[in-house]
Parts: C-alpha cells; structure tokens; sequence
C-alpha cells in the first residue's frame, strides 16, 4: 500500500510538473487585427499575430496554429507602450517619505534605485490601463548632479519585473537652485577626463577591481550606455552636444522645451530628446519656447522624439497616449506619435519590445478604438506572451462602493 501511495504521489508531482511546463510553454495567436506595427510594415490589416516562449514568433503565416487562438474582430493591436522619466514603482504616495524611494540626498553615478522596485504598486496596474507594458524608470538624484542609474522593468506585477538595470546614467544639468549651471557642466566635464586619465594611467598589472562608478563612466565613455542628461535651454543643449562630440557620448536629452530652438542641430548630431507633448507655457526662464507644436516641428527635423508626463508621471503614465494624440492633433504625424511612445523609446535604452515584429517581445495590446482616442479602452493586454489584468484598485474601489446591498455602503462581509 506504501508504494502504491508512493507512485500515486510521484505521478501527482509529474502531472504538475507537465501542466505547469505546458501553462509557461503555452502559445497565442491572435488572429484578423488591424496592427500598428510601429516598423516600416505600418499598418496590417486582418493581420495574424503568434506568440510563444515570451517573444512573437510570427506575423501573417500561411497557417496558423496555436494553443489559444484569439479573434481580435478587427480591433486594433499595438506594441505596448513604454513610459519614461518617471519613478513609477520607487514611490507610492508622494507625500508620504516613507513610500518614496527614487532618490537620496547622498545618490551618486553608482545609484541604482531600481533596488526597491515594488512590482505590487498599486500604480502599476493603472498604468496598464493605458497601455503601458515596459516603463524606464529614472532616480531624481540628490545633491550630486549624477542622479543615478535608469532602469528598465516590465508591468507584469511580478517579482522579476526588472529587466534591465544601469540603462542609462541620469544627469541633471541647466538651471540650479543654488550656484551656477556653468559649475555643473563643468562638474560633468572634469568628471569625464578624470575618468580617461585614470583609465590611460592605469598599469596593465593592476589587477584592482575597478568601483561601480568606473564601470559606469567607462560604459558611458565608450558609449555604451546613454548619458540621459535634463536640460532645457537653448545654450545648454549646445553646450552638451559640444560634449557629446568632446567624448563621443550617446546622448539623450530630457526636458528640452527649448530644443525647437536648436533642431537642426539635434538632429545633425543625431541626439534624441524625450519631451512633454503638453508643455505649452514657459515653467522657467529654462523653457521659453514651450509649446504644443514642439512634437511635430522636432519630427519634421528628422530629431528622434520620446515623450514622457511631465510633472507626477508615475502617478499619471497612464495619460502617455493622450499626449500623444494630443501631438497629433498639433502636427506629428499619427506613426510618429505612436513611435514616441513605442519603438523610439526601445531604440534609445536597448529595450528588445516596442515594435511587433517577429523576435521581439510579446508585450501586445488590443484595444476597441484609436488608442489615441479618449473613450478608447484597452480589450486585452499581453507581457512577455503572458496576458495580464487591467484591473487596478480604482476599479474595485469602483465596484465596492455601488455594489448594491442592504448594508450600509462599501459593506463586504
């Protein structure tokens, strides 16, 4: 009887282990989509879409098979958008020091915040909702001009969610509280030949491993890894593609309300700019030429443009596709706007997603109308092949208090 319950157990344990293998191994086509490709292809229509192992493995095959098969009715399908320029899953509650994890007063080139990345913020569900599949998350630094390191994380809510760290070395430069912007630039460029001497001076038998920081600053040297530095005034956007040029830099711009100014330029250096579709007042004596029409003429130039919210966008990533359609409606073309917030993004910080294409990541989203649309909704979404819930905690908040009931409102027991 022992052994007959023994082999019982064994075989239990087998069969989980096939079902749990044949649930991760699961594949997913979906099938007659009109698909925003966001590559040269443009838009597919009653296109097939096949997913499996994480990444698209297929796009209009002769046939299609799959474990799960999904009849998108002529919906529209894109890549998942992607946020930037936030803080989202470093902070829940703004006011509350305690949930607020993006910076420190003491953070440096070696700050890596994506440490405290909660994947269970209840920010990223409502994120999701506006088709947010990948976020870069940024520190906003300390007292140092280097606020730290960017990083790369998916909104599946799991523990694993970070997919990518040191994407990018945070700088922020332009206007200061106290001091000169002349003092900062200058911090950044000492900090730069420092860094060569120290490298060129080094003796071959040294066999010292080299600090964070010196691996962060030879991978930016040698660009491979993009210096993301803020600053928006016209002068200062020269000055850092004098830099960029000085040290063969793989520049990216944030903030650039002024960079309309200077466009030629840009996009001459091929130096991509992530920007705010909805700055259209001057914030500082930084930002003079903020306006709604920055999007369309930086895409006419040939410049590469992101956007990102401004002000609390990891409370409100979710608006990245009004913002889009709001650049639309002030001159972008509609692929470039979607690029902006797709595969331009992908592009600047090595993300392998943001486009459907075969190889890419299977971060899908299906959506009942124009995405740019505001009564638009998303119908399904997928991360990593896997699709996830756009539940968030507004909507059980929702379904809680109008409940109807004969207890007191909000009663659940």
């Amino acid at each position: 009887m022992t052994k007959i319950t023994h082999s019982f157990a064994l075989s239990l344990v087998a069969a989980g282990l096939l079902a749990s293998t044949g649930v991760n191994a699961e594949s997913v086509a979906i099938i007659n989509a009109t698909v925003h490709t966001s590559t040269e292809q443009g838009i597919l229509q009653g296109a097939s879409i096949i997913m499996d192992e994480g990444k698209i493995i297929a796009i209009n095959p002769t046939k299609v098979e799959a474990d799960t098969i999904i009849d998108a009715k002529g919906q529209i399908v894109t890549a998942g958008f992607i946020g930037s320029m936030n803080q989202l899953g470093l902070v829940e509650v703004g006011a509350v020091a305690g949930s607020r994890d993006a910076g420190d007063d003491k953070a440096g080139i070696d700050f890596d915040p994506s440490l405290a990345f909660n994947p269970r913020s209840s920010l990223i569900p409502y994120a999701r909702k506006g088709g947010i599949t990948r976020d870069v998350i940024t520190p906003h630094g300390g007292d140092s001009i280097f606020a730290g390191l960017a990083s790369v994380v998916d909104l599946s809510g799991e523990f694993d969610s970070v997919s990518q760290t040191h994407a990018a070395l945070v700088v922020n430069l332009g206007e200061q509280r106290k001091g000169s912007r002349a003092m900062s630039l200058k911090n950044l460029i000492d900090k730069f030949e420092a860094h060569q001497q120290k490298t060129s001076k080094k003796d071959k038998k040294d066999d010292a491993k080299p600090s964070t920081e010196d691996k962060v600053l030879t991978k930016v040297l040698a660009g491979e890894m993009p210096l993301l530095v803020s600053a928006s005034r016209a002068s200062d956007i020269l000055e850092l593609l004098k830099v960029k040029q000085q040290f063969k830099l793989n520049l990216v711009i944030s903030g650039a309300q002024d960079a309309v100014v200077v466009k030629a330029q840009l996009a001459e250096a091929n130096v991509p700019v992530i920007i705010s579709a909805m700055d259209n007042l001057p914030g500082s004596f930084d930002s003079l030429h903020a306006n709604l029409n920055n999007a369309g003429e930086l895409e006419k130039a040939g410049v590469k443009v992101i956007f990102a919210i401004a002000g609390d966008g990891s409370h409100n990533v979710y608006q990245l596709r009004f913002d889009a359609g709001n650049a639309v409606s002030y001159g972008m073309s509609q692929q470039g706007a979607l690029h902006a917030i797709t595969a331009n993004v992908a592009d600047v910080f090595g993300i392998n997603a943001g486009r459907v294409a075969v190889g890419k990541a299977a971060d899908l989203v299906m959506w009942n109308n124009d995405p740019f649309e505001l009564s638009s909704h998303v119908t399904k979404m997928f991360i990593n092949g896997e699709e996830v819930t756009t539940e968030s905690r507004q909507d059980k908040l929702r379904d809680r208090y109008m409940a109807e009931s004969e207890m007191p409102r909000a009663y659940t027991k």
